[in-house]
C-alpha cells in the first residue's frame, strides 16, 4: 500500500497527530488568533516581494534608457 505525501514528506496520519498537538498546546481560541497572524504576515511578505519587483523593474528601465 503507497502512503499518501502531503507536506514535506509527512503522511495524512503525521499532520493529524500534528494538528491535535498545536490544538491541545494553544486551545481552540487561539488557533484562528495565529492564523489570523500567520495571514497577515504572509501577505506583507507577498507585499514586500512585489515592491521589491517594482524596484527591479524601474531600475532596469533606467538603464535600458541610458
Amino acid at each position: 500500500m503507497t502512503k499518501l505525501l502531503l507536506i514535506g514528506g509527512l503522511g495524512a496520519g503525521e499532520i493529524i497527530i500534528i494538528a491535535l498537538v498545536i490544538l491541545l498546546l494553544f486551545g481552540g481560541k487561539k488557533i484562528p488568533e495565529l492564523m489570523r497572524g500567520l495571514g497577515k504576515g504572509v501577505r506583507s511578505f507577498k507585499e514586500g516581494m512585489n515592491e521589491a519587483k517594482e524596484e527591479i523593474s524601474k531600475i532596469d528601465d533606467e538603464v535600458e534608457k541610458k
